[in-house]
């Protein structure tokens, strides 16, 4: 898998949830913080504006795209004049794939496709932990298409579901998910050049390596073969890396290797030998001691934590 599609997958649980509101002004509206979940917000009609808890109103338009990846609290209102309400219930964590509401009020509407991810913070991956508070996507044309597609679809299958529509709506939310994320990252290396994970990417030499740490966690990696997938000499490669990433290339890929195998855990019947070396460790014992240093538990306590069950044929607690 490629760098982002692995930080999706280790990072996202449950279902994603998505609702299409309709406001009729006046209406403001307070979409309070919610840790371990990220929200998004595209207007779909009217022209709306984002009230922040700090600075100063935004006015939005039609095709604005609006990422919270840390679930911070927000309020949008046809105006920055209306006062705002407090919900009673926040459509980003209590809506389902096809919830809708609407409001009844004497003035121009305005349509929102909302909804939100579950992420689990004690996975968080150090890319998602370099976003804003928000990412605001406007709407330009030619820009993002893709997104653009993938919003289109999910507002039509929202507003009209038919058959099949559970597996389409739950791939459509995935897919805007990965495309918001890939605007982001193609932007942001514009505004920052000192280094972060956006920057990192759109790095070739780093990117190449990042690219072969998730191709093959297994393999046993050296910096020296590292340097030579990214074209540099091991010394330049290592310095290069430590800056963008904010850590040596082999303290990121142990630590890797120890988010794939808490997945492994959670998500597979695979005995605690088949997972130690499916990330890259020739010795059980020495998988466990690692993921016991960087989660606090042995992985079959782990595994039994956060999965409780009967115990599996097989499968013992390494200590």
């Amino acid at each position: 898998m490629d760098v982002l599609s692995d930080v999706i997958a280790i990072v996202r649980t449950g279902r994603p949830r998505s609702a299409r509101i309709e406001w009729h002004a006046p209406w403001g509206q307070r979409f309070p913080s919610a840790p371990g979940s990220a929200g998004f917000q595209v207007i779909l009609q009217g022209s709306p504006w984002l009230l922040p808890p700090e600075g100063d109103p935004v006015q939005l338009s039609v095709g604005d795209v609006l990422f919270f990846p840390h679930g911070h609290g927000y309020a949008m209102a046809d105006s920055p004049a209306t006062p705002v309400t407090e919900p009673d219930c926040d459509p980003q964590l209590e809506a389902g794939l096809f919830a809708s509401a609407s409001s009844a009020g004497p003035g121009a509407a305005t349509v929102l496709l909302c909804g939100g991810y579950r992420l689990d913070p004690e996975r968080a991956h150090p890319l998602l932990r370099d976003l804003p508070e928000m990412v605001h996507l406007p709407a330009r044309l030619g820009k993002h298409r893709e997104l653009r597609a993938a919003v289109d679809l999910l507002g039509s299958e929202i507003a009209d579901p038919r058959l099949g529509a559970d597996t389409v709506v739950s791939s459509l939310l995935d897919m805007l998910l990965l495309y918001i994320l890939r605007a982001w990252l193609d932007t942001e290396p514009q505004h920052c050049q000192t280094g972060g994970w956006a920057v990192a990417l759109a790095d070739p030499a780093i990117g190449a390596a990042l690219n072969a740490i998730h191709r093959d966690p297994a393999h046993p990696w050296t910096v020296q073969e590292l340097g030579g997938e990214a074209g540099l000499s091991r010394a330049a490669f290592s310095r290069r890396f430590t800056t963008l990433i904010g850590q040596p290339p082999l303290t990121y890929l142990t630590w890797w290797r120890l988010a794939r195998a808490a997945r492994l855990l959670r998500e597979s019947e695979d005995s605690l030998s088949e997972i130690s070396s499916r990330v890259g460790y020739t010795s059980e014992f020495a998988f466990a001691n690692a993921f016991k240093r960087e989660y606090g538990t042995p992985p079959g306590r782990y595994r039994r934590q956060v999965c409780p069950q009967p115990e599996r044929a097989g499968v013992a607690e390494a200590h």
